[in-house]
């Protein structure tokens, strides 16, 4: 019997190789697939739209198999929630990573500020950022594929008129909230498991 496959969509600014660890870990036992998604890296001339993400999403689940878990962690999770939202048949379940925060004007302000740091100098201070934060082993992953800071603007725009409450509530799978102990994305955790038809 063949393993269900996973998606993982990924995060604000980076690419589908942030999840390489991850990706040839779970490459032992089942179908895995990290694709860069709208705006950001392969797909960097697309721009990022919520139809656009979802279809992204749906098209490499079928290109696996016609129904996949999804687990996308931080942008990339609200990403996987509107993808589960539009087409739930795909997705056999859900996995949001760092993404309980509803997004509001005060609260995306540092991410604007980010996307002012776009061209080569500001690449040069988010990848020295990253290695200051992560050491060069955990920075490598998530700097790899390059940084698309200029995807943030379209991403905000998407994200500040996204309910993902009302999808959540839209989808009929099963739904595991992730967050670590000190992600700042995780105000709202209670209302977004509240919304959730079968969560934890």
């Amino acid at each position: 019997m063949s393993r269900l496959p996973v998606v993982l969509p990924h995060g604000l600014r980076v690419t589908g190789r942030v999840w390489d660890p991850q990706a040839r870990a779970l490459a032992a036992e089942r179908p895995v697939s990290a694709p860069d998604l709208p705006g950001h890296g392969t797909r960097a001339d697309r721009p990022f739209t919520a139809d656009a993400v979802a279809d992204v999403v749906a098209a490499e689940i079928d290109s696996l198999s016609g129904r996949a878990l999804l687990a996308g962690i931080s942008m990339g999770g609200y990403a996987s929630i509107i993808a589960a939202a539009r087409y739930p048949e795909r997705i056999a379940g859900l996995v949001p990573i760092g993404c309980t925060m509803l997004p509001a004007a005060t609260r995306t302000l540092p991410y604007r500020a980010l996307s002012r740091l776009g061209g080569h100098g500001g690449e040069g201070v988010q990848r020295w950022l990253f290695r200051r934060m992560l050491g060069e082993d955990g920075a490598r992953a998530i700097i790899s594929g390059g940084l698309y800071t200029t995807a943030i603007p379209d991403v905000l725009r998407v994200l500040s008129r996204f309910d993902p409450l009302g999808a959540l509530s839209s989808y009929p799978g099963r739904v595991h909230l992730v967050n670590g102990s000190r992600d700042h994305l995780r105000v709202n955790e209670r209302r977004f498991l509240a919304a959730c038809r079968r969560g934890a």
